[in-house]
């Protein structure tokens, strides 16, 4: 009997992908598309979980199929994030004035360290405010043996200073970070392309015939790797579909009830993050209206995938093709926003958590707490994972760094999910924001591309 509820949920969910092909084919708009998904995914996780219960076989089996969808978006997805980072960040230098590239990373990487820092003092901030307390919250067993596990952790991340970790940016095996191993990974090879470019860049003096053919392989590489980027697009709606239902249909209420209060804070600060970000936009005369539209597609499948880098090839996508800003810096902010400055995971969450187990701990906290606090969030927020679980390794370092206990961290295990949807799509809002501040600041924006009433191009993806 058991087999065929799973048959029948499985062809429900069949016809719900039917059901996106079926818009396709009628040419509706790629952000219909997946804004339907998004939807549909969370009320068929909602029927799910309602209808059978958290923990049900039914909803476990079923999901194992469904996955195959969700899950392998995300892979081919992780799949050309590598060499997207680096042909775009090769031909971006190459095809470009080096002094500008100059201009445009410093721009970017300023704008994202300031959100950050800003984030970490709002994050600090909300969590006075709601008066959390780390001694209130009960541990269960998943929460105290997750607890212990990061306490173990901690030793690595003791032998590892600041800097050290900036150091590491730098790829003893540019193969191995081709691999995407390692936090800081696409940082390495963000490193290494920008290398491979200038290295281009100053052979034009002396072999400008060599300089040239390995400039056209790269572009040539470019348009390969930005066809398998399209191509991979197409599946978007279907598997943002994919992951809501599944994350809907798994998620433990009960224990989000339980911790409600720290959910609660979280997203407010989240939304008052959003509004600086828009804020940002007004001093630098960009209509936010516009803005939060044509976000639209990536803010949802960063919100569903929980993936930072995940994001990339769509976060690029939407800001040449919908904002107007220029290919270099486009790639550039988008690459970077994946391990630097993600006000989410590595400006909000570990401010709340600070402060929120210093009220637990008894650690006192004056100007100079507060302050050392926003400054070590800010610079450790550089090689920072942009996947799932991002979050928890830079909880890690700055609570490490300021002396307080990590192994209270395992207390948020069960909401863990939940709001981590939600600082991923600030993570990329962040990058995006820093993309378009950086673009209007050194001209390198179309403004009729971007106030251009909100109309999907279909054959872009």
């Amino acid at each position: 009997m058991n087999t065929l509820y799973t048959l029948l949920i499985l062809a429900i969910a069949a016809g719900i992908i039917y059901g996106l092909y079926y818009m396709q084919k009628k040419h509706m708009t790629f952000t219909k598309r997946v804004l339907t998904a998004l939807v549909a995914g969370i009320l068929f996780g909602g029927a799910l979980q309602l209808l059978l219960g958290t923990g049900s076989e039914l909803i476990t089996s079923s999901n194992t199929w469904i996955s195959i969808i969700g899950s392998g978006y995300v892979r081919l997805l992780n799949m050309i994030v590598i060499p997207l980072v680096f042909v775009a960040i090769s031909t971006s230098i190459v095809n470009q004035d080096a002094s500008s590239l100059r201009k445009s990373a410093l721009s970017i990487i300023v704008v994202l360290m300031l959100t950050t820092a800003i984030s970490a003092g709002l994050g600090a901030g909300i969590s006075t405010i709601f008066g959390l307390d780390s001694s209130e919250i009960l541990a269960g067993e998943a929460e105290t043996a997750r607890g212990q596990a990061l306490e173990e952790t901690l030793d690595q991340f003791q032998s590892k200073s600041i800097p050290e970790q900036i150091t590491e940016i730098i790829p003893r095996n540019v193969f191995y970070a081709m691999s995407g191993q390692g936090s800081s990974a696409t940082l390495s090879v963000v490193f290494f392309a920008a290398f491979l470019g200038i290295a281009t860049i100053g052979l034009r003096r002396k072999k400008p015939e060599s300089a040239e053919a390995f400039t056209k392989f790269l572009n040539m590489l470019h348009d390969v790797v930005m066809r398998m980027v399209t191509l991979v697009l197409r599946f978007t709606p279907y598997g943002v579909f994919a992951l809501l239902s599944r994350f809907v249909s798994t998620s433990n209420f009960s224990e989000i009830s339980r911790l409600f209060e720290f959910v609660a804070a979280s997203y407010v600060a989240i939304i008052i993050m959003f509004i600086i970000h828009l804020m940002i936009l007004v001093l630098y005369k960009l209509n936010p209206v516009k803005y939060l539209k044509k976000a639209s597609v990536p803010l949802s499948f960063a919100f569903s995938s929980r993936s930072s880098a995940g994001t990339l090839p769509l976060n690029v996508e939407t800001q040449t093709d919908k904002f107007g800003v220029s290919n270099g810096v486009a790639n550039l902010s988008a690459s970077l926003g994946t391990s630097i400055g993600q006000n989410g995971c590595a400006g909000i969450y570990p401010g709340m958590l600070a402060v929120m187990i210093a009220v637990g701990t008894g650690v006192p906290m004056d100007a100079a707490f507060f302050i050392k606090l926003i400054i070590i969030t800010a610079i450790s927020s550089f090689g920072i994972a942009g996947v799932g679980g991002g979050a928890t390794f830079a909880a890690l370092t700055v609570l490490s760094s300021m002396g307080l206990p990590v192994g209270l961290v395992g207390l948020l295990i069960a909401i863990e999910p939940l709001i981590d949807m939600a600082r991923t799509a600030l993570n990329v809002s962040g990058s995006m924001v820093a993309g378009l501040v950086t673009a209007k600041r050194l001209g390198e924006i179309d403004m009729d591309t971007y106030n251009k009433d909100f109309e999907e191009i279909e054959e872009a993806v």
